[in-house]
C-alpha cells in the first residue's frame, strides 16, 4: 500500500555551510544518499517528503505536518543521546519510523554501556575500561597493547593508527590527548590483532536474519592495524572487502551467531551492522553495533555487504521498509493505513 513517507537526515553540506568542520560532520550524509533513498522509495510506489534534521522536524511537526511513516537516518549533532532525538520526537507524536527506538539509539552510541549489556548477556567481547580523566587509565587491568577510541562516535571518527598503544607508559598521555580533542570519555580495550568482520542484519527480534558478512582487509596503502577513519574515507584505494560464508569457515559461522545474538539482545530493529574482530587466538569478539548504519548506495558498509551478497540496493530499502511496516502493524495496528 502506498504511503506518505517523510525522510529525516543530517545533510553534511548543510552543517559545513553553518561553519562546522569536516571532522565534526563526519557521520552525516551526502546529498546522493538522500537522493538514492528518495528515488528508491518512489520506485516502490510511495510519496516522499524531505524533512531534514531534528530542528527541521520540530518545525514541521509544529506546523501540523504528519506522515504515515518516517524513514529516519538522522544522526543528530549534540549530546550523548543525539541519535535518539528524532525517534523520541516521532514517538511523542505517535508517528512510526524505521530503525531503532530512542532507548536503543542512546545505549548503542555509548560503546562502554553497550559492552556492559553484551558482556552480561554472555556474548563474547573483550575486556574494557571507560575513563573520564587521564589518571583513571591507571586502573586498567589488562596488559598492552591497548586500543583507545572516543566512547560515543561513529564512522571511524577518532580512529587512527595511533589509537594502538603499545606500552603502558604511553597510555595516560594518549588518553589525555583524546579526552581533550573529543570532549568525551575514552574507552580502552585490549588491541585485537586478528581478522576483522562486519555483519549485516535485517529485521527485528526473532524475525532478524543475516544479510551477509564481509571481511575487512587493509591494503598496503592503508593505515595498518586499524579500520580507521581515513581508511574508510579512501576505501577504494586502501581496503578490500571479501564476502565470507558460514558454511565455508567455522569462524564465520561463529561471527554470525555472535552478531545475531547481539542484535537481538540489544533490541535493534529493521537493519544495521555488527562489527567484530578476532583476538590473538582467532576467537571473534563483539566490538560495536551500528543500528543506524550508513546506506550510501556505493560507499557504506551495509550496501557493500548486500552488493557482494547479490542483494540490490532497491531490495535492501524494500526489506528495511517491509521490516518496519510489519513490526509497526504488530505493535499498534491503528498506526499505519
Amino acid at each position: 500500500m502506498a504511503m506518505k513517507i517523510g525522510l529525516t537526515y543530517d545533510l553534511r553540506s548543510s552543517y559545513l555551510a553553518e561553519g562546522y568542520s569536516e571532522e565534526e560532520t563526519a557521520e552525516f550524509d551526502r546529498e546522493e544518499t538522500i537522493a538514492a533513498i528518495e528515488a528508491t522509495l518512489q520506485s516502490l510506489g510511495h510519496k516522499i517528503e524531505r524533512i531534514g534534521h531534528g530542528r527541521q522536524l520540530t518545525t514541521a511537526l509544529s506546523a501540523g505536518k504528519r506522515w504515515d511513516l518516517v524513514f529516519n537516518i538522522a544522526e543528530g549533532m549534540h549530546g550523548i543521546g543525539r541519535e535518539a532525538q528524532v525517534p523520541a520526537l516521532l514517538d511523542m507524536y505517535r508517528i512510526p519510523y524505521t530503525f531503532s527506538d530512542p532507548l536503543v539509539m542512546s545505549l548503542t552510541l555509548h560503546k562502554g554501556m553497550t559492552k556492559r549489556v553484551i558482556r552480561d548477556a554472555g556474548i563474547p567481547t573483550s575486556d574494557f575500561l571507560v575513563v573520564e580523566s587521564p589518571d583513571e587509565s591507571n586502573r586498567v587491568s589488562f596488559a598492552p597493547p591497548f586500543f583507545i577510541k572516543p566512547v560515543a562516535e561513529g564512522t571511524g571518527k577518532g580512529i587512527a593508527a595511533d589509537c594502538i598503544i603499545r606500552e603502558q607508559a604511553a597510555l595516560k598521555g594518549a588518553c589525555r590527548r583524546m579526552l581533550e580533542r573529543y570532549r568525551q570519555a575514552v574507552i580502552i580495550e585490549p588491541y585485537l590483532p586478528g581478522r576483522e568482520f562486519t555483519t549485516g542484519i535485517i529485521g527485528t527480534g526473532c524475525t532478524a536474519s543475516i544479510l551477509g558478512t564481509i571481511e575487512v582487509n587493509l591494503l598496503i596503502s592503508a593505515e595498518q592495524g586499524v579500520y580507521s577513519y581515513n581508511n574508510k574515507e579512501e576505501y577504494e584505494s586502501r581496503v578490500s572487502y571479501r564476502l565470507v560464508r558460514p558454511e565455508e569457515e567455522a569462524v564465520v559461522a561463529e561471527v554470525e551467531v555472535i552478531a545475531l545474538s547481539a542484535w537481538q539482545v540489544l533490541g535493534c530493529r529493521d537493519a544495521g551492522r555488527i562489527d567484530l574482530r578476532c583476538d590473538k587466538n582467532g576467537r571473534p569478539m563483539f566490538m560495536e553495533v551500528n543500528p543506524l548504519a550508513g546506506i550510501h548506495p556505493k560507499h557504506s558498509d551495509l550496501p557493500i555487504i548486500c552488493h557482494l551478497a547479490g542483494i540490490s540496493y532497491r531490495s535492501l530499502i524494500e526489506r528495511i521498509l517491509s521490516s518496519a511496516t510489519d513490526r509497526i502493524k504488530k505493535e499498534s495496528p491503528c498506526m499505519l493505513p
